[in-house]
């Protein structure tokens, strides 16, 4: 899978998954646009990419970011949405609102706010590819993790909307679904798992890159497991 000349965009770029996504289509011939707000980071790990510094609640910030890749590409063909966050809670009737209104912010609505500043540009040039990033536990809710699992419920029915919306126009829409990713984080927290159980991000990677090749151009609204042997 060549993505020569293309230009990919990648939120939350600076991340375990993020920096793998990016390092991947790098690879692969991709020309960068990293956003995060870890715009050092960024550098440091892709340094030949356009580094964005973006906070994707911010609709103003998301639209300078884009309008600055476009800017320097010339075009958008894949958006990459990243960008997440998990947080355990406590049970339904003690999740505040603080807990809820992140986890939705953080894996919804990041994916809402870049398809308002993306999809337009895509539309005008007539394809494009968008893969978003939601997980199993948007399959079922969970005890404890009932923002975090509606949250990423929520991702899969924006991906299957997105995909009804833009199919006819050649922009091709999907999400994966992976379980735990081996990080260094989810190592910390889980010190006794058997993190090779894992899915490792170069993995993930691998199928993110897949989704948004021609390859999976008969491909639309998926929303494919990526488990490892979790």
């Amino acid at each position: 899978m060549r993505f020569d000349d293309k230009v990919v965009l990648i939120t939350g770029a600076a991340g375990n998954l993020g920096q793998a996504v990016a390092a991947a289509f790098a690879e692969a011939g991709a020309k960068l646009a990293l956003l995060d707000l870890d715009v050092q980071r960024l550098q440091a790990a892709q340094p030949a990419a356009l580094c964005l510094a973006t906070n994707l609640l911010d609709a103003a910030s998301v639209e300078r970011a884009v309008d600055a890749a476009a800017t320097r590409f010339g075009r958008i063909d894949v958006l990459c949405n990243i960008a997440g966050g998990f947080r355990m809670g406590p049970p339904v009737h003690e999740t505040g609102d603080e807990l809820w209104s992140s986890m939705m912010d953080l894996n919804a609505r990041s994916v809402v706010q870049m398809a308002r500043a993306v999809v337009p540009r895509m539309l005008r040039a007539g394809s494009g590819a968008i893969v978003n990033v939601a997980a199993m536990a948007g399959l079922v809710g969970k005890a404890g993790m009932a923002a975090y699992c509606a949250s990423k419920s929520a991702t899969i029915r924006l991906t299957e909307s997105m995909s009804a919306e833009l199919r006819e126009q050649g922009i091709n829409v999907n999400c994966v679904m992976p379980s735990i990713i081996d990080t260094p984080q989810n190592r910390a927290a889980m010190p006794n798992a058997d993190p090779s159980r894992w899915v490792e991000p170069a993995a993930l990677a691998a199928v993110i890159l897949f989704l948004a090749s021609e390859q999976a151009r008969a491909i639309h609204g998926a929303a494919i497991p990526v488990v490892g042997l979790s």
